[in-house]
């Protein structure tokens, strides 16, 4: 496909509204020499010559006039787009798509969504719950959230909640038939529900505190899930313990359909981020959300 060789058709289209070439550079805030020189690239890269010169007066050639006619009305176009696009970037009203694990929304963005909403009220929100990795540029997202430890690193990331509690559990029934482990070397003698993390495919390591230290432990796995979800409803099925965020079961740990085990033994796990490619940084609706995030993280960390 050949390029269109549109470098210097805003210096062209200036040079005709002005009516010199020195007006022109006046207009657009450059050098007289930079606008002549920009000129005779254009003519050149046409093949043609667009104005006839002479020492008092500038006037179109037939082929200038042609350029004119179709151009200017592009140009037009084209600028009444560009400043759409900065008023849709600076507005306070919109649609934000975020992609976000279920664990994220329960922990870090669910709490803070009533009164966020409440506060923007043009404001709407696109959610895509996905435990996978995406490619939140090419998937169309202004933004994701999830845990520190697996941001991608070329996204300015934004820490919005503080450490993210953690638990071990069981249905009540599973720990009457098969006892209730009282160490981590324990769940060697249990089943255990595992998660598989669907972007890498690796099993995700449970993390243990022993002896005063934070470990990683890979016990055998009776049954694997791609999705945290999966891990909590087979263990409230009494098909063994499992391992995950505290606050993706409070309402099965509140009804008695599951109960943690290792409390003692139980660690954090890193924040929430929400993060974002760099060319999102100037959206507006994005913008406030991050600010509210931050905002709410700084109020809870110093209750």
């Amino acid at each position: 496909m050949e390029r269109v060789p549109t470098h210097g058709i805003e210096v062209f289209l200036t040079i005709v509204r002005e009516g010199s070439m020195r007006a022109a550079a006046e207009a657009l805030g450059v050098g007289a020499s930079a606008v002549t020189l920009q000129l005779k690239a254009l003519e050149e890269r046409l093949g043609i010559e667009l104005f006839f010169r002479t020492t008092r007066s500038i006037e179109l050639t037939d082929a200038g006039q042609v350029l004119f006619d179709a151009a200017a009305p592009a140009h037009r176009d084209l600028a009444y787009a560009i400043k759409k696009t900065r008023e849709m970037a600076q507005s306070m009203t919109g649609t934000l798509r975020l992609s976000l694990s279920r664990g994220a929304y329960i922990a870090a963005l669910a709490p803070v969504l009533d009164g966020f909403l409440a506060e923007h009220p043009g404001i709407s929100l696109d959610i895509s719950w996905n435990e996978e990795l995406v490619d939140i540029i090419r998937e169309g997202f202004h933004a994701g959230i999830r845990m520190g430890d697996v941001l991608t690193q070329d996204m300015i990331a934004v820490r919005i909640t503080g450490p993210i509690k953690s638990a071990f559990f069981a249905a009540p029934s599973y720990l009457k038939k098969n006892g209730t482990p009282k160490t981590p070397r324990d769940l060697l003698d249990h089943r255990c529900v595992r998660h598989r993390h669907p972007t890498s495919g690796a099993l995700r390591e449970w993390w243990v505190l022993e002896d005063g230290q934070e470990k990683r432990i890979d016990p055998p796995a009776r049954m694997i899930f791609d999705s945290a979800a999966g891990v909590i409803q087979a263990a409230r099925d009494g098909h063994g313990i499992g391992w995950s965020m505290k606050a993706t079961m409070e309402d099965q740990l509140e009804s008695g359909d599951l109960q943690t085990v290792l409390k003692r033994h139980t660690t954090d796990l890193p924040p929430f981020y929400i993060y974002y490619p760099e060319q999102n940084r100037r959206v507006e609706c994005l913008r406030l959300l991050v600010d509210f995030l931050k905002g709410q993280s700084g109020r809870a960390a110093q209750s």
